[in-house]
């Protein structure tokens, strides 16, 4: 069985017997109808995927997989803050009359800065220590700026990506390990989209960087459960698992930049039945 079922299962399981409920209280999201969007929540939620084992997808229902990557190389390879660069419609709420998302995500991942080995971007002086400096304590990234964020039309909910490198016992290739912090997930819609879409770039960077892909952690500040949700979570972890989708990355690409949705296949790939037209809190 999957072992990203197994975890998310267990997550939910846990927000919703031992979380809090915001019921009540003034929160900033609300349903389609102007409603409040209250949340059962979890505080400080870890989640760890050893993607050396498998692809971290869960069965239970269908993770668009090849979408979710494209949002990921909008944001990391484009760099761009307008959803007309994107395939899918999920920013579309988001966006102003230009297809402008403000200076968030993909803008702050392209804004150069000054260091000694010259002028570079938040994922290109990543992708630099890995390959120069690969046991550095500093190789990270952070799109969460203040001074930018009255700017953004949405605050970084995945704001943080650090990146830790080993090497294992008697092997001669190094391990990317990585830590994906988040300080708020909606846990139905979004989770392990994020999930499957921040292990593919762990398998890219990977790849270029000639390195194996270890183990991705995924920290969650506030992982919650919206009160319309709950229903359909709690049919959702009830469901059969299936094994774990076999993951390939086209071993011919070693610039990152070079990397399309065409270069992922995902096979085996059997799961419950899709739900549709999940409430989007906004």
């Amino acid at each position: 069985m999957s072992y990203a079922d197994k975890v998310f299962v267990a997550m939910c399981q846990d927000i919703l017997e031992n979380g809090t409920s915001t019921e009540g209280e003034l929160v900033r999201p609300h349903w389609e109808d102007g409603t409040s969007a209250y949340t059962i929540k979890k505080f400080g939620v870890v989640n760890r995927y050893d993607l050396s084992k498998e692809f971290p997808a869960i069965t239970l229902r269908k993770t668009y997989i090849k979408s979710a990557t494209d949002e990921l190389l909008w944001i990391w390879q484009k760099k761009s803050n307008n959803i007309h660069d994107l395939k899918s419609h999920v920013w579309d709420e988001w966006a102003d009359e230009d297809g402008s998302i403000g200076k968030a995500y993909g803008y702050q991942l392209g804004v150069k800065h000054q260091y000694k080995e010259g002028m570079m971007d938040q994922v290109d002086r990543v992708i630099y220590d890995l390959k120069h400096t690969p046991f550095s304590r500093r190789i990270l990234t952070n799109i969460y700026v203040h001074q930018d964020l009255h700017e953004m039309n949405l605050y970084p909910c995945a704001y943080s990506m650090t990146f830790n490198v080993t090497q294992k016992k008697g092997d001669d290739r190094l391990t990317l390990n990585g830590i994906l912090n988040q300080r708020s997930q909606d846990v139905l819609a979004a989770n392990n989209w994020n999930v499957c879409q921040y292990a593919v770039l762990m398998h890219m960077l990977a790849q270029v960087c000639d390195m194996r892909v270890g183990e991705l952690v995924h920290v969650i500040a506030d992982a919650h459960i919206y009160d319309r949700h709950v229903p359909i979570v709690k049919e959702l972890i009830e469901r059969p698992q299936y094994d774990a989708p076999k993951f390939w990355l086209n071993p011919e690409i070693k610039d990152f930049y070079q990397f399309t949705t065409d270069d992922i296949k995902i096979t085996d790939y059997v799961t419950g039945e899709q739900i549709k037209d999940i409430p989007i809190a906004v």
